[in-house]
């Protein structure tokens, strides 16, 4: 023990956290899991904690006791006062002198990119989008739900499902097979049923998510409702994306367009071909491509670009996880 090696990088989400010790030449001495960062849950301290328990493992791991760099990309660092509250938090750990933490989706941002610039749209339980510039300029959105004006995400295409397929059961909205098809999947026989079974929480919140993938396989079986809300999240993402590249001057130079999380990566048709044909509309000189890497890379990354790494060492990292 006793070594210092350049970069702790930490992808934290609401699920889980992964954490990477990274040397000065780039190479990854180490990595390791560990369980979701949920501070509006269990608080601070509490978060703190589980991702303390990952990064002991990486740093025993390593061989190391701390770093020179902590680069933390971290779910619920969604304004930078909570950045700023995060950092101090991770800081009293002594894990490393220099500490920076930003929102998890500047993590899928640099791993998508060779250089600091371009813009990010991350759809998975929710939706967010980011954007940065070498000069250090970043563009954001609160990302906190509909009090921040999002529409999307996973959980809120669940939602707008269940509104939907409850209006055309009992008259209110037009038909739709998602009133069929949204029961059938928890084998419940209609949706007054499955509407008392979360109700009542025989079924957990939690589950409402499995309801993504019916709605999408649903729009692929050519339902209007199911197609509408799935073009409706394709003009969410290019919405976000092109309020980004205005915001850093990028809209008219060729900018990488980057998405990531689970309902984009899925690469689901429609979403696909929505999302590339609005942006060749609105922002011709994007360049969109989904997101396959590990967030925690991204993390790495930005951590080896506040180090002033150059692009050899910065290579090495990316090679490592894309190996």
């Amino acid at each position: 023990m006793g070594l210092t090696a350049c970069v702790l990088a930490v992808d934290a989400g609401n699920s889980k956290t992964d954490v990477a010790v990274v040397a000065a030449d780039g190479s990854v001495l180490a990595t390791a899991r560990g369980g979701g960062f949920r501070p509006p849950v269990v608080g601070v301290e509490a978060a703190v904690d589980a991702v303390a328990d990952a990064v002991g493992r990486a740093f025993a791991a390593a061989g190391v006791s701390s770093v020179e760099h902590v680069s933390a990309c971290l779910a619920n660092a969604d304004f930078p006062v909570e950045e700023r509250q995060l950092a101090a938090a991770l800081r009293t750990r002594a894990w490393g002198p220099d500490v920076e933490v930003r929102n998890d989706t500047f993590a899928i941002l640099r791993a998508g990119v060779t250089e600091p610039r371009g813009v990010a749209v991350v759809c998975g339980a929710g939706i967010n989008c980011v954007g940065m510039r070498p000069d250090g300029r970043t563009a954001r959105f609160p990302a906190l739900g509909r009090i921040s004006g999002d529409w999307g995400g996973g959980w809120g295409l669940a939602e707008e499902a269940l509104w939907h397929a409850a209006r055309a059961e009992d008259g209110r909205g037009v038909d739709t097979d998602l009133a069929r098809v949204l029961p059938l999947h928890f084998q419940l026989p209609s949706m007054y049923a499955l509407i008392e079974a979360l109700h009542l929480e025989e079924i957990a919140p939690a589950r409402r998510h499995e309801l993504t993938p019916v709605l999408f396989a649903t729009a692929a079986a050519g339902d209007r409702v199911a197609r509408s809300l799935v073009d409706r999240l394709a003009d969410e993402v290019v919405s976000m994306a092109t309020v980004a590249l205005t915001r850093l001057d990028l809209l008219d130079e060729e900018t990488p367009v980057l998405l990531g999380g689970s309902v984009l990566a899925a690469r689901h048709p429609q979403l696909d071909d929505g999302v590339r044909e609005l942006l060749a509309a609105r922002a011709p000189k994007a360049v969109p491509r989904v997101v396959t890497a590990r967030p925690v890379l991204g993390a790495a990354l930005l951590g080896l670009d506040r180090a002033g790494a150059s692009p050899e060492v910065q290579a090495r990292t990316r090679t490592y996880y894309e190996a």
